[in-house]
């Protein structure tokens, strides 16, 4: 039992590391990007990696709650907070980006720039403090 604790520790640290480098790609991407077609060509590629990655984090997480008996912590209910926020971003970004976001209006990508650095931006908080938090 011990050992998949242990292993399931490994995976999720990994995982949230990984998760916090797509949200830093995601930045860079976005602010190298300057058409709206492309980025959002790139974005469907990439959001399923984001989503897939907070689905790691969140059964890994999981799974080590299973192997401690449930045992809910303080920490553990502000992990489930922090990735329920995350995938509710997530789902905003591209609705924003998909509704919003008329692609004939000149300025219409500048906007959505703003607001999506302003979601990403929170995401990326939001990881780093959890993981500074789990890391003392």
């Amino acid at each position: 039992m011990e050992a998949l604790y242990s292993m399931g520790l490994e995976i999720h640290f990994v995982g949230v590391v990984v998760l916090l480098s797509v949200v830093m790609f995601n930045i860079i991407m976005l602010a190298l990007s300057q058409q709206v077609v492309r980025y959002a060509k790139r974005l469907r590629i990439v959001m399923p990696i984001s989503a897939s990655l907070i689905t790691v984090s969140i059964f890994t997480g999981i799974v080590m709650m299973a192997a401690k008996h449930l045992n809910f912590s303080f920490a553990n209910v502000a992990m489930i907070a922090v990735s329920i926020v995350l995938i509710v971003l997530e789902i905003k970004r591209y609705k924003i980006l998909k509704h919003d976001t008329d692609i004939k209006k000149e300025g219409a990508f500048f906007i959505y720039k703003r607001k999506a650095f302003r979601l990403l931006g929170l995401e990326l908080m939001l990881l780093m403090a959890m993981s500074a938090w789990m890391l003392l």
